[in-house]
């Protein structure tokens, strides 16, 4: 059984929590807690394998209490956070600060049962996220780049009928992070998949922007894939590459969800396959269940070189391995090694 103490100061989120949680067969809600420091105690007490965490509650701050918990008592955390963009920059300094997912309150998006999915699915995938060893920080130098390392490399004429996708979940913000932060800005367009509800995504993409030497941003319907560009799916969108000529852009769409999530990674790296082939790259990193794999496969099939995410490394070491026992991957790397993989790769593409 996976134990699960909900903390959140309304009364009304904390019932619906409980009883949705407690209908599965293998989650037990052990308790509930008003506060941190009511929780604080019942962690102590209880012990519980997974932790729901309010960001607003009275007498202590969610991140407040998130920076203290993983200081002193490390333990997964699953953040159920409104939707608002303030709410939205919050809970990704939790996922900075530790927390293993980020799902929508109850009431504040979809339906019901919807939102109940997603936090189920979140509890499932925090109660298997590592916590013996921090995850891997960034060289404090970026990697080799081959010659691609300025916006006037004679490379970048090579690169514009390439592309780049990338598919990650739990924990996959960090990881999209630090793979991203140690890429030059002259790297073939990229598409990237990162499950997350709407809002969230346009404030990781800004936040991406920010700390990045390529622009990062969140895709519109029919945005070009150019060089130095990365291009983040909207939540509660799929999104699929379609090539006119020798560019590459991206349509949006919604249909129904793959794997319980829109966007997915399997509908974009399926249209990659079709779109590009062998003139793309794909990555997945960590998270949880299987989709991707079966569009990495797809990739793969198609002459595209793929990489996957180690076990080590991964947070959650579900999709990449996935991929691997499908023979999906090409090349297996840990998340430290994964930059200096993709741009070995583009590399070769380029003088292909």
């Amino acid at each position: 059984m996976i134990r699960v103490l909900v903390v959140d100061d309304s009364a009304l989120v904390r019932k619906i929590l409980t009883e949705e949680l407690n209908k599965q067969p293998d989650i037990e809600v052990v308790d509930t807690a008003v506060d941190p420091y009511v929780a604080r105690d019942k962690i102590v007490r209880l012990k519980p394998d997974v932790l729901t965490l309010d960001l607003e509650m009275p007498r202590m701050d969610g991140l407040s209490f998130l920076s203290k918990l993983m200081k002193h008592y490390p333990m997964p955390v699953v953040v159920v956070s409104s939707l608002t963009p303030k709410n939205s920059d919050n809970a990704l300094m939790a996922l900075s600060l530790g927390a293993v997912e980020v799902v929508c309150k109850p009431g504040s998006a979809y339906s019901t049962q919807n939102i109940s999915m997603q936090i189920i699915k979140a509890v499932r995938a925090a109660s298997l996220a590592r916590f013996d060893r921090k995850p891997a920080s960034a060289p404090s130098q970026p990697p080799a780049t081959n010659g691609l390392t300025t916006r006037t490399d004679v490379r970048l004429k090579h690169t514009t009928n390439k592309l780049i996708a990338i598919g990650a979940s739990t924990g996959g913000t960090r990881a999209i992070e630090s793979v991203l932060t140690q890429l030059p800005p002259t790297l073939p367009g990229i598409v990237m998949v990162q499950h997350m509800p709407p809002v969230f995504t346009t404030s990781f993409a800004n936040r991406l922007n920010q700390t990045c030497r390529m622009e990062v941003r969140e895709a519109k319907d029919r945005d070009l894939v150019e060089p130095g560009v990365a291009l983040l799916a909207p939540g509660n969108y799929h999104m699929i590459v379609e090539k006119s000529g020798a560019s590459y852009y991206v349509r949006l769409k919604q249909g129904p969800p793959v794997h319980y999530q829109r966007p997915s990674v399997d509908v974009l790296f399926d249209s990659v396959a079709e779109a590009a082939g062998i003139n793309a790259l794909g990555v997945i990193m960590t998270g949880m269940g299987a989709d991707g794999a079966k569009g990495m496969l797809a990739m793969r099939q198609k002459g595209a070189h793929t990489i996957a995410q180690d076990e080590a490394s991964s947070v959650v070491f579900g999709m990449p391995k996935e991929a691997i026992n499908m023979g999906a991957a090409v090349e297996i790397a840990s998340l430290q090694n994964i930059p200096n993989s993709m741009l070995k790769a583009v590399s070769q593409m380029a003088t292909a």
